[in-house]
């Protein structure tokens, strides 16, 4: 397992927001989040990292307690893309070099630079490298944030709603080449979303949040109807279309 995740507990001003949450993530697979809104999503990504400091329990990365690692170290191991972030005023080029300030002793180096290139290039953001970021728009702005979080070299990657500033097209280029980078790699995707659909297609496991527990943590074999209508509450239809779930409301 790359990550490991053991009873966490958080409550905000002592309302519990996530209570007993445990699961595992394994090299090369993405796991989706799924739930409603205040489900806990967002609040257990940033548990994981250690932006927000859980009351109990703990998670693991490789064996490392994550909990009791510095922010570099943790930095290093994990890189976090927030839904929304403010961007600033600097070069796109300059936003994804920021992803290698976790291993920077004096300043960047070669490898730092070439490394940065490289990433852009996988992306195709070179055409935006020169182009501050407080002039993007917010879909590709998101690109940038994703780049950063790749030049981080992390073990695991934690993404809230990495798509929701995107139009169709970028959503299916990002998701697909998280695919790629996992397969290639020996890392790991932890994304929340909203969109049942597109999870279902991109990521290979999924835990569905419900009143901050686990509801339910399965495979894509072992979705069904039942478990969306108990987490989300509304009638729907399953069908399969190119060996994925696809999930039809029919409250009317």
């Amino acid at each position: 397992m790359i990550l490991q995740v053991r009873d966490i507990s958080f409550r905000y001003n002592g309302t519990p927001v996530l209570e007993d949450i445990s699961f595992e993530v394994k090299p090369h697979e993405i796991t989706a989040i799924l739930g409603p809104n205040g489900a806990g999503k967002t609040t257990l990504l940033r548990t994981i990292n250690r932006i927000l400091t859980p009351q109990s329990g703990s998670v693991f990365i490789e064996h490392t307690d994550l909990l009791r690692c510095s922010p570099k170290e943790i930095a290093q191991k994990t890189a976090y893309v927030a839904q929304r972030s403010s961007p600033g005023r600097m070069t796109a080029f300059d936003a994804v070099l920021l992803g290698r300030k976790p291993y920077l002793k004096w300043g960047p180096g070669e490898h730092d630079y070439a490394l940065t290139r490289s990433v852009l290039h996988r992306l195709k953001l070179e055409k935006l490298a020169l182009r501050y970021t407080d002039s993007m728009s917010g879909g590709e702005y998101q690109k940038v944030c994703i780049a950063r979080s790749l030049a981080q070299e992390p073990t695991t990657m934690l993404l809230d709603e990495p798509t929701s500033s995107l139009d169709l097209q970028n959503q299916i280029s990002i998701l697909k080449l998280l695919r790629e980078i996992v397969r290639d790699h020996y890392m790991c995707v932890l994304m929340s979303m909203h969109d049942l659909n597109t999870a279902f297609r991109y990521a290979d496991k999924f835990i569905f949040l419900k009143n901050g527990k686990v509801h339910a943590h399965v495979d894509k074999e072992q979705i069904s109807r039942e478990i969306i209508e108990e987490i989300y509450e509304v009638q729907v239809s399953m069908q399969q279309h190119e060996g994925h779930p696809v999930i039809i409301p029919t409250d009317t």
